[in-house]
């Protein structure tokens, strides 16, 4: 490597570093506040708490509670939930814990691609700058990036030694492990699976043969257990369009068309390189798979999560194969400007946004959260997380029985009836104009019960 590439390299990979510690600083300091970060939380949550108390995790087609996610994470959300007393807590640390592991896993794999140490650091501060900037599932409690690290620890095995049995094994295993933690994350092995066809037949087909065992066998255990079909619980109703589609993917290229560019770049200067052609594979297939999840209705960037790895190694392997070029460096890290100037918010030049995170939300949440335990009787929250710290009973999946109304799956009869018949004691909803759910439960919403109060929590209401 030159000196010029070096120098480069190096300013804009401590200059990353320093933005990922900031927001790192902010994840950290939030990470146990009861204060919700994302619907996500309190629904996982809740799932959780049903997988450890023994209550159905699947509830049948009556109840307003959906579960289309499989079922590993609540296991291990549940047990280190009981732990620490609380499952939100939880499953915000395991997440964290999966963001480092996969940033470590890029570490790792740009070494074993033959990426010097600084450049394997700069692919990983990449990828976690990408998800600092453009998602807040850093220390949020879903399952996705817990998912990831155990695909990337899947993914090691295979890179490291893919003709042998013992890899493979436990590749598959993982990869499995964390297709059951999020039904999302198939990109990974599909890739490897294609870039073994083209350098390594046999360990293909003995991947396939595991990976598709692990799976038969995966999916006969929770039929055995649960008695449903995972595909058929995976497969909630769920409103898709292009105009979905076509605004998630165009932001998502704000941040991922740079890099785009450079594995294009990278594959046809050195597409001999067994490495680049992975890559390349990985991110072709990952963009494919997670465009198609960004055309249903609520789906997040995670979505494009596998892609954002997949470019991450690219990065580190573009300024590897090409270091007299000392520009490259800059370019990569170029999106993350465009990317912190579209999302630029005045807050971030107050010094309590970042020495004091949240605070205010932080004691809005309170009031609200003691407001809901003070009414006797059940509570329906949109946001869910409100009613599990407020020790209320799930009641209603807001999002997905909204989807289910939307899409014909489901009549609001049954709902709007408990509505008008006072069943709940106090509602909670982000906003009552949108509104989540349809005009015919929003008008009975009006005419039996009356604001209490609204805040960035959203509207609270009580009974006439």
């Amino acid at each position: 490597m030159s000196g010029r590439s070096s120098a480069s390299l190096w300013i804009v990979t401590v200059l990353t570093a320093l933005l990922c510690a900031i927001f790192l600083w902010r994840v950290v300091a939030t990470i146990g506040l009861h204060v919700p970060l994302d619907p996500n939380e309190g629904w996982n949550a809740y799932h959780a708490m049903r997988a450890m108390s023994g209550a159905p995790l699947y509830p049948g087609a009556h109840s307003f509670l959906v579960n289309n996610y499989p079922p590993l994470s609540f296991y291990v959300v549940g047990t280190f939930g009981r732990a620490l007393g609380d499952n939100i807590i939880a499953g915000r640390i395991l997440s964290l814990l999966g963001f480092f592991a996969t940033s470590a896993g890029i570490f790792v794999a740009a070494r074993a691609m033959g990426c010097n140490r600084l450049e394997s650091i700069f692919s990983a501060l990449l990828f976690a700058a990408c998800l600092f900037i453009t998602s807040d599932y850093v220390g949020m409690d879903d399952p996705q990036l817990l998912g990831h690290a155990l695909g990337m620890a899947g993914f090691l095995f295979l890179l490291r030694e893919p003709g042998d049995w013992r890899a493979l094994i436990a590749s598959a295993f993982f990869f499995t492990s964390a297709i059951f933690i999020k039904h999302n994350l198939v990109a990974l092995p599909l890739a490897m699976a294609i870039w073994l066809v083209l350098y390594d037949r046999r360990g293909a087909s003995r991947f396939v043969f595991l990976g598709a065992a692990f799976l038969l066998v995966g999916f006969v255990l929770f039929y055995l257990h649960y008695g449903i079909s995972l595909l058929a619980v995976l497969n909630s109703a769920r409103v898709y369009s292009f105009v979905n589609l076509i605004a998630n993917l165009r932001e998502w290229l704000y941040w991922g068309s740079v890099s785009l560019i450079g594995v294009a770049f990278l594959l046809w200067f050195r597409r001999h390189d067994k490495y680049v052609v992975l890559c390349a594979l990985y991110a072709s297939v990952a963009i494919a798979i997670g465009a198609i999840f960004l055309g249903g209705d609520g789906v997040d960037v995670n979505a494009m999560f596998d892609a954002d790895i997949a470019l991450a190694l690219s990065a580190g392997l573009l300024v590897n194969h090409f270091p007299a070029r000392g520009v490259v460096p800059a370019l990569l890290a170029l999106p993350i400007v465009l990317v912190l100037w579209r999302n630029w918010d005045s807050e971030w030049r107050e010094p309590d946004f970042w020495l004091h995170p949240l605070a205010t939300e932080t004691g809005e949440a309170h009031r609200d959260i003691v407001f809901l335990k003070a009414q006797d009787g059940p509570a329906l929250c949109e946001m869910l997380s409100l009613c599990y710290w407020a020790g209320k009973r799930a009641e209603v999946d807001v999002f997905n029985v909204g989807e289910q109304f939307l899409t014909g799956a489901r009549s609001d009869s049954d709902l709007g009836r408990l509505v008008e018949q006072h069943y709940f004691r106090v509602l909670q909803f982000e906003s009552l104009s949108p509104f989540a759910l349809t005009p015919r439960i929003r008008e009975a919403v009006e005419h039996n019960y009356r604001i209490d109060h609204t805040n960035d929590d959203g509207v609270f209401l009580l009974q006439r």
